[in-house]
């Protein structure tokens, strides 16, 4: 059932919900994209009552002026908190909205039952991981010269960029494209904006001593989820994972950085058991 959740600064939000079970709400990635949780929601929804949502200025949620820090994303995360009047639930976050999930975490851990870290990229400073990453990047696009050639000479990030830009995100290379279009149907303009902004605030406050000790007195299940075949290194996530005092991680190894949709069944029987922590 899709909703529109107010925020407290009067920005309009899409969320929509489904399902019976434990609350379970969903971040999706970007920053600056849409959800793109559908088949994550079919997957647990006779598990859990699942709410999905759309960033702000982002999807099908009111376009607006930001602001574009974490702190107000996290606020108008617990904003769909409130208007589904949940007590607590089990968040799932993907890639950035891991990253987000995981701010909330720190803010609000008395409203987190369990927290879903999928995809993301650790608590290391992003330079950490972000030259392997675009080396790995270049490399997959290259496998097909045509691909290459065509993602450098398109400019704007209209669909026919970031269906190239995503198709490296797949292990199943044959069906890589396949993936990526779907991943951009329905379509809405990325927020560029919105995505400059919170890179560069991650860029600038990840990887401090403090968020480290943050993440040492987390008193919450952890539950860390990678594709293996991340373009992304996995070791990146490795100084969380030792950080967080309750902690467990699932690698699957036929998988890339959207990990439900190359190995759903592992992918469920992970956060199945999150679900019933």
């Amino acid at each position: 059932m899709t909703e529109t959740v107010t925020t407290d600064d009067g920005v309009r939000l899409w969320a929509d919900s489904s399902g019976d079970g434990v609350p379970l709400v969903l971040c999706h990635g970007g920053p600056g994209l849409w959800d793109m949780f559908p088949d994550v929601a079919a997957m647990v929804d006779d598990l859990a009552t699942v709410v999905r949502w759309d960033q702000r200025g982002c999807g099908r949620s009111e376009r607006c002026a930001g602001p574009w820090t974490s702190e107000r994303f996290v606020a108008d995360l617990e904003a769909v908190r409130r208007h589904f009047a949940l007590d607590r639930m089990v968040l799932l976050g993907h890639s950035w909205g891991a990253q987000l999930a995981l701010s909330y975490a720190l803010a609000h851990p008395e409203r987190v039952a369990a927290l879903v870290y999928v995809s993301g990229v650790g608590i290391d400073p992003v330079s950490s991981w972000h030259g392997p990453y675009e080396k790995n990047l270049l490399a997959r696009l290259g496998e097909v010269p045509e691909r290459l050639a065509r993602w450098r000479e398109l400019k704007d990030w209209g669909p026919e960029r970031a269906v190239l830009n995503w198709s490296v995100e797949f292990e199943d290379r044959e069906r890589a494209i396949e993936h990526a279009g779907r991943m951009a149907d329905p379509w809405f303009e990325i927020n560029s904006e919105c995505s400059k902004a919170l890179n560069t605030e991650t860029k600038q406050t990840w990887g401090t001593p403090e968020l480290y000790e943050a993440c040492r007195a987390l008193d919450l299940p952890v539950l860390i989820v990678d594709g293996e075949r991340d373009i992304r290194p996995r070791s990146a996530v490795d100084s969380l994972e030792r950080a967080l005092p309750q902690v467990r991680r699932v690698i699957l190894p036929n998988a890339g950085h959207l990990p439900w949709i190359e190995d759903p069944k592992g992918f469920r029987e992970a956060v199945a058991t999150a679900l019933r922590w």
